[in-house]
């Protein structure tokens, strides 16, 4: 059966171009076993991706270079990318911009100000999902992996 390694601490990326905002969120999840990077602007966060590969990123929606909402669209086309869930963080809280944020692909949703418990409680379900997830497609490799090598010629019963 394939090796599932869940003694690494989840990695989080946390994109928003104000840095106390970054330190903020930080601080919040600094109870936990997670390894954190930054990114301040959209173009940044989608070089981090490619570079540090997160279970998770928390996103705000105003940032130049990119917003929030082409750095979600621009992952979840992306096949390597596509199953990292994020959280969007932001100051807009119009329901336009909640559904502009799910028809982006985003997976939750946060309002600022962060409420810590909020924000560790959705942290700590994404990352469930993406683990349960990650364990799936591990399992489903390895089924394959067995039933093409039971059905090669040659090979006992």
């Amino acid at each position: 059966m394939p090796d599932s390694d869940n003694s690494q601490p989840s990695k989080i990326l946390i994109a928003d171009d104000n840095e106390q905002n970054c330190e903020l969120l930080e601080a919040y999840l600094a109870g936990e076993d997670y390894d954190i990077a930054m990114a301040f602007d959209g173009q940044e966060t989608i070089d981090k991706v490619a570079e540090f590969q997160p279970d998770i990123i928390l996103l705000d929606i105003m940032m130049p270079r990119m917003s929030g909402y082409e750095v979600c669209e621009q992952l979840k086309k992306d096949d390597a990318t596509v199953s990292i869930p994020i959280l969007m963080v932001t100051a807009l809280n119009e329901m336009g911009d909640i559904e502009k944020a799910v028809n982006a692909g985003c997976d939750d949703f946060l309002t600022k100000p962060v409420n810590r418990l909020e924000l560790t409680t959705r942290v700590k379900s994404l990352l469930r999902v993406r683990h349960l997830t990650n364990e799936r497609d591990r399992l489903l490799a390895y089924l394959r992996e067995v039933d093409q090598d039971a059905s090669q010629p040659g090979v006992a019963d």
